[in-house]
């Protein structure tokens, strides 16, 4: 018998009592039936720790059902039209980065990595190794500790984590390793602060590196700075929160926590802010917010998310990549107040890149490669984005005598049926959910020149 993979989280679901458990298969039926839950749940939580049961039944609804209509305002406030990036007239180019991000990177089953490890990233190593810069967010603590399997579940936040072995399958693809990760996400603290500290220090043996975690108090609040090819680059980040695992008071500098998601409150910036502030005083020719936030299932942001992220753009980030909901959202391409020369890029999810769900919204992401460019403008340095655009990739499972290999393909190596490797429905379907995000008839490109 070949082995698959579950198709999504709501199917693996365990449900704590059977009250409970008919509780849920009646909000579900009623869901259905009436569409109550089409569009965005107004008061979800998101964040663990403000979950009541309704919020339970909408995460489950969604994880089999993923929401594809916007919040109410969101279509007023995003410009999404990728023309309008390029470098200002009279601009004299001196130095180039190129940058590959792609999204999540979550446990996939052990034999799923151990066999994937020759050819993981072989269809996509053009857009993420090939570039000066190569970043994802990495959502499984790597651990010494004996690993769990993830259970989803009304008793806790599953927990995510991978040993150093199953690691070296995930950092790199020939000898090339990711540049920078970014580590501050609701899965940091799943194994304590071994969880953190063998991350950090697996991620230093590999000159990968962290981005969002901090190994000393006088890091908190403090940017990764990195110099490439002559442009400095500063990155700020924050998680929106820890699954309700708490920091104690003297480990709390740890991890770069924000409430950048709560129903509660509006997103909290202070914390992206003061690392923005830290770039700005080592003068980063070009700044990123790297921001784990937002709803799960969901194919757009919410309202407060947009107007957080337009907020952040004008205090100094230059560009900012998100990740957290499991699928893709849209790439805008905002103007900004502040230089109206200056194009700034808000990827507001990339969506999941390696995880063990196979449902098309799931396997779908992105990868965004940003060409960036610094200077001389009117007698001054200044550093702007040249070139953007957005690869949609999805990953592949396929079942090699009992064991499960992963691969990451281009979803336009696969429209055309040529391949024969799934069938035309399932493309057929990740394209739609492409489409639905960058819009249709989005041309879609290899890395920024």
């Amino acid at each position: 018998m070949s082995k698959t993979l579950p198709n999504s989280p709501a199917e693996t679901v365990e449900i704590s009592s059977s009250e409970l458990r008919s509780a849920l298969d009646t909000a579900l039926k009623l869901a259905g039936k009436f569409g109550f839950w089409e569009a965005p749940y107004k008061d979800a939580a998101t964040t663990f720790e403000e979950m009541d049961e309704f919020d339970i039944f909408y995460w489950v609804y969604k994880a089999a059902n993923p929401v594809t209509l916007m919040e109410d305002g969101v279509a007023d406030l995003l410009t999404t039209d990728s023309s309008i990036v390029a470098l200002p007239q009279g601009f004299e180019k001196q130095h180039v980065v190129t940058m590959g991000a792609a999204g999540d990177i979550l446990q996939l089953q052990a034999d799923g990595l151990r066999y994937s490890s020759d050819h993981l990233f072989g269809n996509i190593a053009d857009l993420l190794f090939d570039q000066s810069i190569s970043f994802a967010n990495l959502e499984s603590p790597i651990t010494t500790q004996p690993l769990q399997k993830e259970v989803v579940s009304d008793r806790g936040a599953p927990v995510q984590c991978c040993s150093e072995a199953q690691f070296d399958v995930l950092k790199g693809y020939k000898g090339k390793t990711f540049t920078a990760l970014n580590f501050a996400n609701n899965h940091t603290f799943d194994y304590g602060v071994e969880g953190i500290e063998t991350t950090q220090a697996v991620f230093s043996k590999n000159d990968i590196a962290d981005i969002g975690t901090n190994r000393a108090r006088a890091e908190y609040g403090r940017a990764q700075v990195l110099i490439k090819d002559g442009i400095k680059i500063g990155f700020a980040s924050a998680t929106f929160g820890l699954n309700g695992r708490e920091l104690p008071d003297d480990e709390k500098y740890r991890i770069h926590v924000s409430r950048l998601s709560s129903k509660l409150v509006e997103p909290e910036l202070d914390l992206v802010k003061r690392q923005i502030d830290d770039c700005k005083s080592q003068d980063c020719d070009f700044i990123i917010a790297s921001l784990h936030w937002g709803w799960e299932f969901e194919f757009f942001p919410r309202r407060s998310q947009v107007v957080a992220a337009h907020e952040l753009i004008e205090y100094g980030a230059d560009a900012i990549i998100g990740g957290h909901p499991h699928v893709v959202q849209p790439v805008e391409y905002y103007r900004t107040k502040r230089d109206s020369r200056r194009v700034a890029v808000i990827a507001y999810s990339l969506g999941t890149l390696t995880w063990g769900f196979d449902a098309p919204y799931i396997a779908l992401s992105i990868v965004l490669n940003l060409g960036l460019a610094k200077g001389c403008l009117d007698g001054e340095q200044r550093t702007y984005i040249e070139g953007a655009c957005v690869t949609p990739v999805f990953r592949r499972s396929v079942d090699n005598s009992g064991t499960l290999e992963t691969r990451i393909e281009k979803l336009s190596d696969h429209l055309d049926g040529a391949s024969g490797l799934h069938c035309p429905e399932y493309i057929a379907r990740m394209k739609r959910y492409a489409d639905l995000v960058l819009g249709p008839g989005v041309e879609w490109a290899g890395p920024a020149e």
